[in-house]
């Protein structure tokens, strides 16, 4: 098989290099060139008023038409960022969903080894949870200002 496909492309290849090139393809082929220069050189044209450049010698209408045309792209434009903002947005709700359940998963976890390490310093020490608690109420004194003649 893979003879046969050398053979082909051996021989597709004389028949390419081989083919001389005639006078009318050589003359199709300029005038293909020519029709391309031409071509971008409308559109160099064109992008350079679409860029503000070289109007000055537009009428009315092209002015209007190159506004039409702005206006057209801008609303374009603005879509796709309104269809991007969108998507990232949805990205975003997803990634907070998935962040809230790890962080209850995780809340979940701290809280029952929280518990099991209370439960063991309780054990240990024979304190209920009031002594241990890391929220229990401590009443100090604290006396801003001059000594009084009573506190000495």
């Amino acid at each position: 098989m893979q003879d046969t496909i050398d053979r082909y492309l051996r021989h597709t290849k004389d028949r390419v290099s081989t083919k001389p090139v005639s006078e009318e393809n050589l003359q199709h082929l300029k005038h293909e060139a020519a029709n391309m220069m031409k071509k971008i050189e409308q559109l160099e044209a064109s992008k350079r008023k679409l860029l503000g450049e070289g109007i000055g010698s537009c009428s009315i209408e092209e002015l209007q038409q190159i506004e039409q045309q702005l206006e057209k792209s801008v609303k374009c434009i603005r879509a796709r960022k309104t269809q991007v903002f969108k998507e990232q947005i949805e990205q975003l709700k997803q990634k907070e969903k998935a962040l809230a359940a790890e962080n209850k998963k995780l809340a979940e976890k701290w809280g029952s080894h929280e518990i099991e390490v209370r439960s063991n310093k309780n054990q240990e020490s024979g304190r209920g949870d009031e002594e241990s608690s890391p929220s229990s109420e401590v009443e100090t004194e604290l006396f801003i200002g001059l000594p009084c003649s009573s506190r000495k």
